[in-house]
């Protein structure tokens, strides 16, 4: 029975060592890992940052002391908040629905009118 030598799957050089190894040495394997990953984790970085953003934003506007907090829509906007990334929504019983970045949310209460929440305990 003769064993074929198995190549690099980044470099296409012959592998040398155990039967499983896919890669010549860390190098080609940090290199062919980064760029099958690389594609797709730009998005997600970006993502991750704008929801970071928005829960940043929220933060600064609803002081440790209180609760809860009304602004407006267009405050929000001014200071970079993207309305279409949220980490998940919380409807209530009545059908209210709060959209949240981590444990910061807001409700649309009217048109440009918003109340911040710090984490679901706060809605009622």
């Amino acid at each position: 029975m003769e064993i074929q030598p198995k190549n690099c799957l980044a470099c296409g050089k012959p592998v040398k060592g155990r039967s499983d190894k896919k890669f010549c040495d860390d190098y080609c394997r940090n290199s062919f890992n980064n760029h099958a990953h690389g594609v797709n984790s730009g998005i997600i970085r970006n993502i991750n940052n704008d929801l970071k953003k928005n829960r940043k934003i929220l933060a600064s506007l609803l002081p440790k002391e209180q609760e809860t907090i009304k602004t407006l829509r267009s405050n929000l906007i001014d200071l970079g908040f993207k309305f279409r990334w949220m980490t998940h929504q919380y409807t209530t019983s009545k059908g209210h629905v709060y959209y949240f970045c981590y444990d910061y949310g807001y409700l649309t209460i009217e048109n440009d009118l918003l109340l911040v929440v710090r984490g679901k305990e706060h809605i009622l």
